[in-house]
């Protein structure tokens, strides 16, 4: 079952798949031709049994088989590579302490860093705005930045790829990801797919060009580092069928947020969704990589295109040399991996979209799924705020946009996307006009050769002179390093005016773009440009009067959008593939980054003093599991929506705050405490920090803060963790109560880490997200999902008895809701535990435990 192919320096191998699998290997998913190459190149003794699963998947299009996925790389970036740095530290002082070679707990696999999530919009509309923020960052930053410098040296296979080089995933898309790689094995080269897990929600961006990736929480990619599979269920797969082409005027980000809505209300839930038909060869590989990137908005796990011609023209456009995208291509097509789109694979379900029916339209103002038309956009907003806009404060009217910011990996990786916002601009500086000053304006393209293709093409002159220069090659606003407000616009909403944010990234949670900020908008880069030059949001925007030709006739913000034909030839003129290597390279040469001091000894010398980096307790051998049968206090009762965002916040740490007057007291400056995203090295900080977002609501307390709680035997409130504590104290169990889709958002670990110091034993939610259920689990935390039509109105003084001693995969956990008034209510929950070794990490105690115990024995 070898396949020979011819190249250019001779044969390489591969697996013949359809050999293998036999005459319905067409009629598989691409996902799962993948998975099969990857058990049968990686682990040939359990192929029969994956052929057999895969068979009968045909058939009902589900299984409850366990396959495992041994990815070839693992991708992360600063904020979510820190913490698990972290817990990597404390676990080589803990073999070290028990008398190991700690130097044993090395990565078996590549692992690539970016720094990418630190910098924050201090200064924007300057001239020096990007040079000043990134000083910033690297002051800020430092004591996290040597814990990465040390990982470089004392973990081979890691690589750090410094501050300014672009966002994790455009970096992947841009340096990283080959599609089909070249791998020696027994004296013999074999071509073989290129697969990853990355530590961040948005990795199946890369799913764009054909390289099958998903996002994981640190934990998981911690046990991946060190050998472990990832151990899944055999995934169902939807299939996503793209009919037609997109209208003159429509970009990739309508066509994102369309698709997120759509598979939103078709109750998409961890799945692997494919797209599939003809309407697929009509996308780029920039159009499929925006619609990928949003697959945790619309809730899969993947959003995959198969490898096609667009696949091989992104590679070439991209300075990929000729020679590889000719094995891209020829053993693509061997090994059965090349698009056809006349095929129609077998799926779990079928979703249907039809392509010319996609409009240009925003989302908001607090999903991402929540898409709308342009002109509902202003009328959403006064009905989320609960009055009628009438005025302002101070100048600045209700519905004023706060921040618009051009940024994210989502919107900023593809050059139609950048050219047309360049082209609004040069026509609105052609008629002199520029945002109004209390919009808060930025630009940060998620790469550095995004630059040079706006240098070239004199869009980038264009853009500053409106006010949005490039501030920084980060997420920026996009994950909440907004920076402040102006200070107009902070006074305004202080004394009442209603806000909101707009920019070109995926998320616009309730204060996740900035802690005052309760409303945001999601739209393309062209949209957050024209839509600036307004400043408010308003009933039929494009069909507002913005200035007068010398012949008096009007001009509407709709004439100075782009046509595709303008767009085109701008990126056709402009973009070359010598770019990418070049300016990648270029920001590499960092040299505050190079000139920083780090140690380089095995273990690392934790600094008692620091207040960003701290051993975590959670990271020792020993740990006892939290499984078993016990009566249980509701800790929190929490709503529907109960994003990361809100359990474990990014942003700014105001100084008032629990978090923020622990690290006052340890000697930390009030007015700059940096953001919590920066301080997830510091478990004592982050688990003071948790729930810090006042829209978290605890219904214990009638809905108040949840950074707040009640201890029932006394009925006293206080702070979550003080509550916590005491619950620990007195021995009693804890759990938490919540709606539906708990966890979802972003795939930082510390939403479960923080809940696992507070003593949680479990979660019992109406469902939950994938990758923070995964969290949980890490960490020894039991999610429970309750009955379809079952809600638990607890109050405090109610108790919740968990039998949990035996858990098997989706198996029945046997609650009893004892109310403080009525009789007890027998509940049938369900483990929310997917494989048996997501079983054997809740008896270990979480994944931390497991690969402590696993070396230790070694």
């Amino acid at each position: 079952m070898v396949l020979r192919i011819a190249t250019a320096d001779g044969f390489v191998n591969a697996v013949d798949l359809s050999a293998a699998f036999g005459p319905d290997f067409p009629r598989l998913p691409f996902v799962h031709r993948i998975l099969l190459e990857n058990i049968a190149r990686r682990a040939p003794h359990r192929l029969p049994a994956a052929i057999e699963a895969l068979k009968l998947w045909l058939v009902s299009g589900t299984s409850d088989a366990e396959i495992d996925f041994h990815p070839s790389r693992v991708l992360m970036h600063d904020t979510t590579c820190v913490p698990a740095l972290v817990d990597i530290a404390a676990m080589r002082e803990a073999i070290a302490e028990a008398g190991g070679d700690p130097s044993r707990l090395t990565p078996v696999l590549p692992v690539d860093v970016s720094v990418d999530h630190s910098v924050g919009v201090d200064r924007y509309g300057s001239t020096d705005a990007r040079s000043f923020n990134m000083r910033r960052e690297m002051e800020r930053n430092s004591e996290r930045y040597r814990l990465m410098k040390w990982a470089t040296a004392a973990l081979p296979g890691v690589t750090v790829h410094p501050p300014g080089t672009g966002i994790m995933h455009t970096i992947n898309l841009e340096q990283l990801a080959t599609v089909i790689r070249l791998e020696e094995r027994d004296g013999e080269r074999w071509a073989v797919p290129d697969t990853l897990i990355g530590t961040d929600s948005h990795t199946p961006m890369i799913n764009g060009i054909g390289v099958l990736a998903w996002g994981v929480g640190g934990l998981e990619a911690e046990s991946v580092f060190f050998g472990f599979p990832v151990a899944i269920r055999l995934p169902d797969v939807v299939g996503v069928q793209l009919q037609g082409r997109l209208p003159a005027g429509v970009l990739s980000t309508d066509l994102a947020l369309e698709v997120t809505h759509l598979l939103r209300s078709h109750q998409i839930s961890g799945e692997f969704v494919e797209f599939f038909g003809e309407g697929v060869s009509t996308l780029t590989a920039g159009d499929r990589a925006v619609i990928a990137n949003m697959a945790p908005e619309y809730g899969a796990s993947t959003g995959f295109f198969p490898i096609d011609a667009q696949t091989i023209a992104y590679l070439s456009q991209t300075g990929r040399t000729n020679e590889h995208c000719t094995l891209v291509e020829d053993a693509a097509k061997a090994m059965g991996l090349w698009f056809d789109p006349q095929a129609a694979p077998r799926y779990t379900r079928l979703i249907e979209l039809d392509l010319a029916k996609v409009r240009p339209l925003l989302a908001g103002p607090r999903r991402p799924q929540d898409k709308l038309p342009l002109e509902q956009a202003a009328g959403a907003l006064e009905l989320a705020s609960g009055r009628e806009f009438k005025g302002g404060t101070g100048g600045i009217p209700d519905g004023a946009i706060a921040i618009a910011a051009v940024t994210s990996c989502t919107n900023t990786s593809d050059q139609r996307l950048l050219a047309a916002a360049g082209l609004i601009a040069r026509k609105a500086n052609a008629l002199g006009l520029r945002p109004p000053h209390w919009v808060k304006t930025s630009l940060a393209p998620g790469s550095p050769a995004a630059e040079l293709f706006l240098k070239r093409s004199g869009l980038l002159a264009e853009l500053d002179a409106i006010g949005f220069g490039i501030v920084g090659h980060g997420c920026t606003t996009c994950i909440g390093n907004s920076g402040p407000l102006q200070p107009d616009m902070e006074k305004a909403i202080a004394e009442g005016t209603v806000a909101a944010a707009l920019l070109s990234g995926n998320r616009n949670f309730p204060g996740r773009v900035h802690s005052s900020l309760q409303f945001g908008f999601l739209a393309s880069p062209p949209l957050v440009v024209a839509l600036s030059l307004i400043g408010k949001f308003s009933p039929e925007p494009m069909n507002r009067e913005m200035a007068s030709k010398a012949d008096g006739a009007a001009v509407y913000l709709r004439d100075l959008l782009p046509s595709d034909e303008e767009i085109d030839a701008v990126v056709r003129e402009f973009s070359r593939p010598e770019d990418f290597s070049l300016a990648f390279r270029q920001a590499a040469e960092n040299k505050a980054w190079h000139e920083l001091a780090a140690p380089t000894s095995p273990t690392f010398p934790w600094d008692q003093a620091s207040t960003y980096i701290r051993r975590p307790p959670f990271a020792a051998a020993g740990m006892t599991n939290r499984l078993g049968t016990y009566s249980a206090h509701p800790l929190l009762v929490l709503g529907d929506d109960m994003t990361t965002d809100h359990i474990s916040p990014a942003g700014q740490i105001g100084a008032e705050s629990h978090a923020g007057r622990h690290l006052v007291a340890a000697g930390d400056s009030p007015d700059d405490l940096n953001v919590y995203a920066a301080r997830r090295g510091n478990w004592e900080a982050m688990v003071r920090g948790l729930f810090d977002n006042r829209t978290a609501g605890n219904l214990l307390l009638d809905g108040r803060a949840a950074s707040t709680t009640i201890f029932a035997p006394t009925l006293e409130e206080g702070a979550l963790w003080d509550i916590a504590e005491r619950y620990r104290r007195e021995g009693r169990s804890v759990v938490i109560i919540a709606g539906e889709r708990y966890g979802a958002g972003s795939s930082r670990d510390w939403a479960a880490k923080g809940v696992a110091l507070l003593g949680v034993r479990a979660v019992i939610a109406r469902s939950f997200e994938r990758i923070h259920r995964t969290n949980l689990i890490g960490m020894g935390v039991l999610p429970i999902v309750l009955p379809a039509d079952q809600s638990l109105h607890v109050s405090a003084l109610d108790l919740i008895d968990v039998e949990a001693d035996i858990v098997v995969p989706r198996g029945q956990i046997r609650l009893t809701w004892k109310k403080h008034l009525g009789e007890p209510q027998l509940i049938a929950g369900r483990a929310a535990v997917e494989t048996e070794q997501e079983v054997e990490t809740l008896r270990r105690g979480g994944m931390i435990p497991q690969i402590l115990s696993r070396r230790l024995n070694a």
